[in-house]
């Protein structure tokens, strides 16, 4: 292996694929550059002597300034390279790429709900609408456990989906909204057959509200005439709660075990991606291949979820030019902007972003991170910006508002109906995310192979000269079979039981 990979022409730095050694010599066009000290996987090394206050670039765009002086063969990182002050120019709708729609019909097996939408797992959940009662909803789930579960092989499990919120707060305030969208967002999922919510009794968040707000008004594919709220005041407390709730889940369990998987389209996909635990080979294997997949789902008629806003941020001008509308354009610009006043009111900015592993893994600024993030779009148009957890009804590639944190991200895509998840990652992170399934997808060969018990897809061997797009195909074979219920590593480990974190904004009163 050459030990490195120049992205692009203009860029005055190249990626290690390996650890490159001091005074290891790499030819680099027509110059051969000598490494001046050991440089880790995923990390830069200048290939041009660069001033204090010049440009560094990577894929072809400005990543941050020399915060010192750099030298040919140099470390480019944290030490001498910093995000500084970088004035993008957000050209709106100018360049609208073609959906190409001439891949042969692609479908997987799913479970059709009475309202047409496609799960593809089958759970029923248990849903807390205060952390009051989540200690009850999480007494509920655990009592069925995969023994008591054996007779309905078409239930996935039972879940609860437990928060730290849900009071405290305005009513139907921002904070309330919020929540509300993902509750209901939850329970109305395709993945979702059957549900039921539990409450304290004076919560803010009422259970009314809720279900007046969300619409709740099926259960099991099937209308219900009485609307499953278990408050625990009102039935006499804890036991009484649980043992009331329990009843009722035995009686859902025959109501969602009926359901059958049948044919689907591939364009009832709706793919959340996320990256977490971004290494700086993220933005050349993983997110890439991952964008190749998205651009396949899109051409089949599907949708792709990118969120994580504050990882958008210094590459939104990418986004903009490509979107269906100079409407649609604003409305990213706007989040963009929200967020800059947003982290300015704590006294932080976002580059505080990047946090200490992606640095040891080769990340600097909040632009280098973004720029590699935002390739899990694809290269299709931007078709529209969603609110956080709001649900997504638009078709090909669309933006959802989100944190970069991974759990509060995820939940939004869950809540706005993803129903398959595909997430990057270079230092290896372990999630999950019930009831929907999760694909990880490692940026390197080392971490993949070191955490292969986690790792679903190993797009690391694009280092080895792979094809991104043979990766990018390769995700889309494993989203089909996943959809149609082959378990994920993290399925497969039990996990996801604890990744449900709504996000949301205001004060706690």
């Amino acid at each position: 292996m050459p030990g490195f990979i120049h992205l692009n022409s203009d860029d005055n730095i190249v990626v290690t694929t390996r650890t490159v050694s001091a005074n290891e010599k790499m030819q680099v066009g027509n110059a051969e550059i000598t490494c001046s000290q050991d440089v880790k996987i995923g990390h830069k090394i200048a290939t041009e002597a660069i001033a204090i206050g010049t440009p560094v670039r990577k894929f072809g765009q400005v990543i941050g300034y020399a915060s010192s002086e750099i030298k040919v063969g140099d470390w480019v990182h944290s030490h001498n390279l910093q995000n500084g002050n970088i004035v993008l120019q957000h050209e709106k709708a100018c360049v609208i790429p073609d959906v190409l729609r001439n891949e042969a019909a692609l479908s997987f097996k799913g479970y059709r709900r009475a309202n047409d939408k496609i799960g593809t797992r089958n759970y029923i959940a248990v849903i807390s609408t205060v952390n009051c009662s989540a200690t009850v909803s999480k007494f509920v789930a655990r009592h069925f456990s995969a023994e008591r579960l054996a007779a309905y092989p078409n239930v996935d499990g039972v879940i609860a989906l437990t928060h730290e919120t849900g009071c405290g707060m305005k009513h139907q305030g921002t904070k309330h909204q919020m929540l509300n969208r993902v509750m209901g967002g939850f329970a109305k999922h395709a993945n979702v057959g059957a549900y039921l919510i539990i409450g304290l009794g004076c919560e803010q968040a009422t259970p009314g509200t809720l279900m007046i707000d969300q619409n709740l008004v099926q259960i099991g594919g099937q209308n219900q005439n009485e609307t499953p709220v278990f408050s625990m005041q009102d039935l006499g407390g804890t036991k009484k709660t649980i043992n009331a709730a329990i009843q009722r889940v035995e009686e859902l369990l025959p109501i969602a075990n009926d359901i059958q998987r049948t044919e689907a389209p591939l364009s009832e996909i709706i793919l959340g991606t996320e990256c977490g635990g971004s290494d700086g080979n993220s933005g050349v294997t993983a997110n890439p291949a991952l964008g190749i997949t998205s651009d396949l789902i899109v051409a089949h008629g599907g949708t792709s979820i990118l969120a994580e806003t504050s990882e958008i941020y210094g590459a939104e001008h990418l986004l903009t030019r490509r979107a269906r509308t100079p409407a649609v354009a604003d409305k990213l610009l706007e989040l963009i902007e929200w967020w800059k006043w947003y982290v300015g009111i704590f006294g932080e900015e976002l580059d505080n972003n990047p946090s200490i592993g992606n640095k040891e893994g080769g990340l600097t600024t909040i632009t280098e991170k973004s720029l590699g993030a935002i390739a899990k779009a694809g290269s299709t148009t931007l078709e529209a910006v969603y609110d956080y957890a709001e649900p997504v009804t638009t078709k090909g590639m669309v933006i959802m508002d989100s944190p970069g944190f991974d759990p509060p991200s995820v939940t939004g895509m869950v809540a706005g109906g993803a129903n398959v998840v595909c997430f990057t990652t270079g230092r290896g992170s372990c999630f999950g995310c019930k009831p929907v399934p999760t694909i990880k997808i490692a940026s390197n060969t080392p971490m993949y192979e070191r955490m292969v018990d986690d790792m679903d897809i190993n797009a690391g061997k694009i280092l080895d000269g792979e094809t991104v797009e043979n990766v990018g195909r390769e995700i889309l074979d494993e989203i089909i079979l996943v959809a149609g219920g082959k378990k994920t590593k993290s399925e497969l480990n039990g996990f996801g039981d604890e990744e449900f974190l709504p996000w949301t904004v205001g004060p706690v009163l």
